[in-house]
């Protein structure tokens, strides 16, 4: 309980398993390390015809409106919502410095210009690591889209573990599974100290 979420405190938790999130609306800050821990593997992701459909009904871009996904996924009306404005600064800090990154998917607007933002997530790249954070939707399957896209990116980035935190059962019904949390700091240990995973703008 308690720290703060400077940059060095947040990179130093990932790296050890650790991630922030608040026990309460303006409650201090508690450092989670799930056990069994939710992780997506990168071969493993369940994609559906339908969700290929759907990919191409969207434009999908990558770090172009971190801030805007933030805030998508901090929206107030989420249940259990508890990303707050020190978050939303924190991981905006954390994306300037080159260590968060975030997915977009718009609904196209003729040929050129991008529409609304209808989906997006969220996370931070350690070596090969990838810890998603958050995501949200305003569209049926825009949230689906941006994790299909984020999983090819982080395995075309060289990244080697995506980390999911909390396996839910929407997490599970797309292929993730859950892992002794001994299991995954083992994992954790190699991967962060492997080359940044390099996340580039799918331009699709």
């Amino acid at each position: 309980m308690g720290a703060d979420l400077d940059a060095g405190t947040l990179l130093a938790a990932y790296r050890t398993g650790l991630f922030p999130m608040r026990v309460a609306p303006n409650g201090p800050i508690a450092w989670w390390s799930p056990d069994p821990r939710g992780v997506l593997p990168l071969d493993g992701l369940i994609v559906h015809r339908s969700l290929r459909r759907a990919a191409r009904r969207f434009v999908v871009t990558a770090d172009v409106a971190f801030q805007d996904v933030v805030r998508g996924c901090a929206d107030a009306d989420r249940p259990h919502g508890w990303i707050d404005e020190s978050f939303i600064a924190a991981y905006t800090r954390l994306h300037e410095l080159g260590w968060a990154h975030s997915i977009e998917v718009w609904e196209p607007n003729g040929d050129t210009e991008l529409g609304p933002l209808v989906g997006g997530l969220y996370g931070v790249a350690c070596g090969g690591l990838f810890a998603g954070e958050s995501m949200f939707h305003r569209a049926r399957d825009a949230s689906k889209v941006a994790l299909l896209a984020a999983v090819e990116l982080v395995r075309a980035g060289g990244g080697t573990l995506f980390d999911v935190q909390w396996c839910t059962e929407h997490l599970a019904s797309l292929g993730a599974t859950e892992i002794p949390r001994s299991d995954y700091l083992e994992r954790l240990a190699d991967v962060v100290t492997r080359p940044q995973l390099m996340l580039t703008d799918p331009g699709c």
